[in-house]
Order: C-alpha cells, then sequence, then structure tokens
C-alpha cells in the first residue's frame, strides 16, 4: 500500500488550487470570459501557476463553456503568451476586475 508522501500532498494541494481558481473565475465572469480578457488573464496566472496548471483551468473553463474559445485555441493561446506577453495596460484591466470581483487577497497575481 502506498502512503502519502510530500510529493502527494503538494499535488493533491495543487490540484485544489486549480479548482479553487476555477470557481474564482466563474464567479467573477458569471457571463463567461470575455475574448479579450483571455491571454492578459493567462499571463497573470502563469506568474503563480505552473504551465501544466494553467492549461488545466484553461481547458475546465473551456469545457464549462465559461471561455469564448474551443481548447485546441487554449492551448495556442498558452503558447502565445509564452512569446508574446499582452500589454501592462491589459493585464492591469485584468487584476483589477478579478480584485473587483472577489479574487482572494492572499492570493496575489
Amino acid at each position: 500500500m502506498h502512503e502519502p508522501d510530500a510529493a502527494d500532498a503538494r499535488a493533491t494541494e495543487r490540484t485544489g488550487l486549480v479548482s479553487r481558481i476555477v470557481s474564482w473565475l466563474r464567479a467573477g465572469y458569471p457571463a463567461g470570459l470575455p475574448e479579450q480578457d483571455f491571454v492578459p488573464l493567462l499571463a497573470l496566472l502563469r506568474r503563480r501557476l505552473s504551465d501544466e496548471e494553467v492549461q488545466q483551468v484553461s481547458a475546465r473553463l473551456a469545457s464549462e463553456g465559461g471561455l469564448p474559445a474551443s481548447r485546441l485555441d487554449v492551448a495556442s493561446a498558452i503558447a502565445g503568451v509564452t512569446s508574446e506577453m499582452p500589454s501592462d495596460a491589459d493585464v492591469e484591466r485584468v487584476r483589477a476586475y478579478l480584485e473587483a470581483h472577489g479574487w482572494p487577497e492572499g492570493f496575489r497575481i
């Protein structure tokens, strides 16, 4: 029988983090994420999450109808974030929106 170790605990914690972020985003954008906010949001998330976690968040939002993008578009946008960053103004606009709509203070982006 496998006993949980530190790596298992971290993986469980990160999975919970992805779920919490998806919940926050659904609450903050009840009508779905506007297309112009998607890439700045990915840039903000990449400051705290791994590429895999950003992809998990994006894929869950896309599959639940919270993104105006297909899964293929999500993967393409993630790749685009690594090579072309959104403007500081776009990132700040999305950050301000998230903070005004319940983004937790303890999870700085």
